[in-house]
Order: C-alpha cells, then structure tokens, then sequence
C-alpha cells in the first residue's frame, strides 16, 4: 500500500468536505471574485444558483467516496477523476473572471494530487 497516496486521498477528501459543508459560507482568500460564499462565487462565474447545489453534492460524493476508497481500492480511480475533471472546471471559472492566479492554486494543487491518486491504480509511483 502506498501511505503518500493514502495521505493525499485523505487531505483531498477532508479539504473538499470543509470547503463545501463548513467554510461554504464564510470569506475565504481563495473565492473567485470578491464573492465571500460559495452561492456569491458561483454568481460571480455567471452561474445558476441550482449548478452551485449539483457541483457541490457531486464534490461531496466524490470526495466521500476518495476516502472510502481508501478500504475499496475499486472506487480511487473514478472519485479521483470526477473530483478532477470538477476540479479542473473551478480553475477554468478563476481565469474566465481574470482572477489573480494565486486564487486557482488550491484548486490546481488538488486537481494535481488526484491526478496522482487516479494514476497510482496503473503506475508504480515511487514516493
């Protein structure tokens, strides 16, 4: 088993819960725009209100199911290119506002790790 992939499943899954279910209404540094909740930054993309709801209950399941994966190996490869594939649409939302780049690099770093956990179901990784 490797404990590096474990430890970024668990980081990646713990960080998406607290954005999504404790930090969703609160101001954070990273929100897109000047937006201080998750329903104001998807209104700053130019997004419906009901897109902020099915996003963050496919973030949620995802992530819930990264870490469940953790004891069902089946389910790494797909929760970990689903949380990708969203991850990759909130970096695209970030530059089309022409926010700073520095507001992205969450989003960035967990699209990069659970690029590494999807590709730890075929590749020997060797950290």
């Amino acid at each position: 088993m490797n404990y590096v992939i474990i430890i970024m499943q668990v980081i990646v899954g713990l960080s998406i819960l607290n954005v999504w279910l404790v930090q969703n209404k609160k101001a954070t540094k990273w929100r897109g725009g000047n937006a201080s909740t998750i329903i104001e930054e998807f209104q700053v993309y130019g997004l419906p209100t009901w897109s902020c709801y099915l996003i963050g209950a496919l973030k949620v399941i995802l992530a819930i199911l990264l870490i469940v994966s953790i004891w069902y190996p089946a389910l790494k490869e797909i929760s970990a290119l689903g949380l990708a594939t969203l991850l990759l649409g909130s970096i695209a939302m970030h530059f089309k506002i022409k926010d700073p780049l520095y507001k992205s690099f969450p989003a960035f770093l967990f699209f990069v790790m659970c690029t590494l956990i999807a590709a730890s179901s075929h590749i020997r990784l060797y950290f």
